[in-house]
C-alpha cells in the first residue's frame, strides 16, 4: 500500500477517534464538509498545508502529525531526537534539577510507554528496598514492574485498586494515540495474571459498565481524594500518592512524550522512612538507636 493511499483511512480514523463529524472537523479546519468527505474517500489529495491544518484541528500529537504527513506522502516536520542527544542536554539538566528537588521522595522520568529514563536517589532507595539492587544499565519498564506478578505486586497491598486505575490510564493512552507500541503495552498488561479479574472485582470499578477495564475510579470507594499506593515489606509500610508532569512548549516528539512521576508521602511515618534512607549512615544509625 502506498503512503498516499493510507491518508484517507488515517484521517477518518483520527477524526472518529476524536468523536468529530466531518462537518465539525471542517468547521475547525476552515474548509467545507465536502472537502473532508473527498479527502476521506481519496477523491482529493491534500496539500502539505492542509495536512498540517487538519493535524491542528484534530489536536494530534507530534507523532500523530508526522504519521498523517507520511500517510499523505510528505516528510514529517517534527523531530524525534534520542533522549541522550546533545541537543537535549539543557532539558536533561532541567530534569536532573527537578528530580533533585524531589529528594528524599521518589521521582522518575519515563517515556510515553513507561520505559524508565531517569530516577532520583529516593526512587532508587525505594525500589531497591522493595525488590533488591537494580542491574546497572538494565532496561526497566515501570508499567510491567507495577502490573506484572513478580516485581512490585508482592509488596503493593492494594494492588488490585492501583492496577485498575493504572491500566485504565494506559487504555486511554492507547485510544488516544493508536500506535502499535501503546496497543502492545496495553495488551501485555491485560495478559498478566489476575489483571482482568482485578479490573472487574476492584472496589474502584463500576461493574455496570460494559467494559470493566474502561471503568473509572470511585471516590466513595477509596474514602480519600487521591488513590494511595500502599507498600509493605519487613515491617516497613509506605503510603504514597503520585503526580505526573509533562514538559511545556516542546517541539520534539521525544520531549512531548516525556513524563515526570513524583511520589509524595501521605503520612508522617512514610516521610520518616524516606528521611532515614536519605540520611548519612552515622545519622541514620543514631536515629534507629533513639527510636
Amino acid at each position: 500500500m502506498s503512503r498516499k493511499s493510507r491518508f484517507p483511512s488515517r484521517l477518518a480514523e483520527f477524526r472518529k477517534r476524536r468523536g468529530l463529524s466531518q462537518l465539525q472537523l471542517a468547521s475547525v479546519a476552515g474548509c467545507s464538509q465536502r472537502h473532508i468527505s473527498f479527502l476521506e474517500l481519496g477523491r482529493t489529495q491534500p496539500s502539505r498545508e492542509m495536512v498540517s491544518r487538519l493535524a491542528v484541528a484534530l489536536a494530534l500529537t507530534f507523532r500523530q502529525s508526522n504519521d498523517l504527513l507520511l500517510a499523505a506522502g510528505f516528510a514529517p516536520i517534527w523531530s524525534e531526537m534520542a533522549f541522550d542527544a546533545e541537543a537535549l542536554a539543557p532539558v536533561r539538566q532541567a530534569l536532573d534539577f527537578m528530580l533533585e528537588q524531589q529528594e528524599p521522595y521518589p521521582a522518575f522520568v519515563v517515556d510515553r510507554r513507561w520505559n524508565l529514563l531517569q530516577a532520583n536517589k529516593g526512587a532508587v532507595a525505594m525500589v531497591e528496598f522493595l525488590v533488591g539492587p537494580l542491574q546497572p544499565g538494565a532496561a526497566v519498564n515501570l508499567a510491567d514492574a507495577l502490573v506484572g506478578p513478580d516485581v512490585l505486586r508482592p509488596h503493593l497491598t492494594n494492588w488490585p485498586e492501583v492496577v485498575a486505575y493504572f491500566v485504565r490510564s494506559v487504555e486511554a493512552d492507547a485510544a488516544t494515540d493508536g500506535t502499535a507500541e501503546t496497543l502492545a503495552l496495553r495488551d501485555r498488561l491485560l495478559s498478566y495474571p489476575d489483571v482482568q479479574a482485578s479490573l472487574v472485582q476492584s472496589s474502584l470499578v463500576q461493574p455496570s459498565l460494559i467494559q470493566p477495564s474502561l471503568a473509572t475510579p470511585s471516590a466513595e470507594a477509596t474514602g480519600a481524594p487521591v488513590l494511595p499506593m500502599r507498600f509493605a515489606k519487613g515491617g516497613v509500610s509506605l503510603e504514597l500518592f503520585t503526580t505526573l508532569t509533562t514538559l511545556g512548549m516542546s517541539l520534539d516528539v521525544t520531549l512531548q512524550e516525556l513524563r515526570i512521576e513524583s511520589f509524595f508521602p501521605m503520612n508522617e511515618a512514610t516521610r520518616a522512612v524516606f528521611r532515614q534512607w536519605a540520611a548519612p549512615p552515622a545519622i541514620a544509625e543514631k536515629r534507629r538507636s533513639s527510636s
